[in-house]
């Protein structure tokens, strides 16, 4: 059920749709076919959300994702993931952000009304343009991708009267109620909260130049900076709009410009604005690194402890593994999420 929204109403999106969907239709639609979801039900104790106000609504928990085709695999079992081990999924609002500059955003749209009939989320279009000249090479290039770094401007993309969000990757899935880590507290003045990794060497997320530099190695003084992974967070988006924590983090991003200052995509920004001064997640939200490292994908095991959600965060994604028949152990807890409808799948 997608809300009312200018991405799917703007007369030029329809006329995008009508000129690409017989191309498109050959292309996206014929290796990405998915299956229809079930339809997840609120608890008899959930709140009511009012049809009227229901983008707005603060009982709902808001989500939000990128959305493109070459993660939607991945995006439709997030979705489906969050969906089934929520409590009241029909509460579950989602904002997904797709890149305006790709001509079938509108037939990924479709592709999320097919699947989940029910499911409540508005589209918001990215240009590449505010981040393309931003943007430099890192070790891997899938990171250098624009839309990686639409959650850097959520804030201004979602509606104002959206206050709170929970930003997921799309190579992940829960098992648990998203509602308990939508409610982490932040505290009276932190932007965001995450899963902190202090036993990571934070020295190795910035170049020797950043830390040579008598002025930038100040940075992180004063503060317990520790590593953090930007794919699930807490975010505050009233405390963001009124810290102006976009232009904080354009500003590093243009530094990085004119000197080489970190290597790693989009998530050094976020360290260099936020580590240190935000509020705790317990490890079990993002049990990270799944996709094993940058380079090579390898198989790793889970972290100690509890787990509420699984994230193959790495080059290897569980998707492509079981493909071509060399999945890793994990993988195994990702597939039943999977909604894509193979060649020679039966119908029930």
């Amino acid at each position: 059920m997608p809300l009312e929204s200018p991405s799917l109403l703007n007369p030029l999106w329809f006329l995008l749709f009508l000129l690409t969907i017989n191309a498109a239709a050959l292309t996206t639609t014929k290796t990405h076919v998915f299956k229809e979801a079930p339809k997840f039900y609120n608890s008899p104790t959930c709140p009511s959300l009012h049809n009227d106000s229901t983008v707005c609504s603060d009982v709902a928990v808001h989500v939000a994702m990128t959305l493109d085709a070459a993660y939607l695999r991945g995006s439709m079992a997030a979705i489906l993931s969050v969906l089934q081990h929520s409590s009241c999924p029909e509460n579950v609002i989602f904002h997904f952000v797709a890149a305006a500059s790709t001509s079938n955003s509108i037939l990924l749209t479709q592709t999320l009304t097919t699947s989940f009939p029910y499911l409540k989320f508005r589209v918001y279009p990215f240009g590449d343009s505010a981040v393309a000249g931003l943007i430099s090479t890192s070790i891997r290039s899938a990171l250098d991708c624009p839309l990686n770094y639409a959650r850097n401007y959520l804030a201004t993309l979602l509606p104002p009267c959206v206050r709170r969000v929970v930003y997921l990757d799309s190579d992940l899935v829960l098992v648990d109620d998203i509602a308990k880590l939508a409610a982490t507290p932040l505290g009276p003045y932190a932007v965001l909260a995450a899963p902190e990794y202090c036993n990571a060497n934070f020295t190795t997320y910035f170049t020797p130049t950043f830390w040579a530099n008598p002025t930038l190695s100040l940075t992180f003084e004063g503060r317990d900076a520790c590593y953090f992974n930007t794919g699930v967070m807490v975010i505050d988006l009233d405390r963001w709009r009124d810290g102006g924590y976009t232009n904080k983090i354009v500003e590093w991003m243009e530094l990085q410009k004119r000197m080489r200052i970190y290597e790693l995509g989009s998530l050094p920004p976020f360290l260099l604005v936020f580590a240190g001064n935000i509020a705790s997640v317990d490890h079990r939200w993002n049990q990270h690194g799944l996709g094993g490292d940058n380079f090579r994908g390898l198989c790793r095991d889970l972290h100690p402890g509890p787990v509420s959600l699984l994230h193959w965060s790495g080059k290897g994604k569980p998707w492509v593994r079981l493909d071509t028949n060399r999945p890793c152990p994990l993988d195994a807890l990702w597939a039943p999420y999977d909604l894509l409808q193979t060649p020679f799948a039966l119908e029930s």
